[in-house]
């Protein structure tokens, strides 16, 4: 991922509540390449959300992998999960792809990274990418000392990062799981 910076992703679970959110920003080098850039998607009939840090083409492969591992362990997203960094570490093609995945319903999170790493916060708050350290920071005080529900705190979060992770923009897009 030479040359390849940006992307702050963080995930907030609140009152049953899961939001998962992103910037917008793909830099490239010196250069932001794009502005809008969509880095969160819901899977599973809208039961999982997912983000990702790093290459584009690779974060989609992986998620077509996960897209696979949830359907054999319905219901079981710690087990789909590990089952894909077990398949993300051996496998001779996908060992190659670069890029960090963020991977929360409403009971669990997770990050998983192509070395093998599997980690369960245990705060329920994921953060990925370059301004990871800086949402993550804003998203645990919020959480702590505000009743902000989950996607405000994923918003909020992400804009403190853009203030000062200059691979982060504000244009920040979040998606929800809710209750029911």
């Amino acid at each position: 991922m030479e040359g390849l910076h940006g992307t702050t992703i963080i995930g907030v679970q609140r009152d049953g509540v899961a939001a998962m959110g992103s910037d917008g920003q793909v830099s490239f080098q010196d250069m932001i390449m794009k502005e809008h850039a969509k880095k969160v998607q819901t899977l599973y009939n809208g039961q999982i959300l997912v983000g990702f840090a790093g290459a584009v083409a690779d974060a989609l492969t992986l998620f077509s992998r996960f897209e696979e591992k949830i359907k054999s362990y319905p219901k079981n997203l710690p087990k789909a999960v590990i089952e894909l960094a077990k398949t993300w570490r051996t496998d001779k093609y996908l060992r190659k792809l670069e890029a960090f995945l963020s991977v929360m319903d409403k009971k669990d999170s997770f990050i998983l990274s192509g070395s093998g790493e599997v980690i369960q916060p245990d705060d329920n708050i994921v953060a990925i990418g370059s301004g990871a350290g800086y949402a993550l920071a804003a998203a645990r005080a919020l959480l702590e000392h505000s009743s902000l529900d989950a996607p405000s705190i994923v918003e909020e979060s992400i804009r403190q990062a853009s203030r000062v992770c200059i691979y982060t923009n504000d244009n920040i897009s979040v998606e929800v799981l809710k209750n029911g």
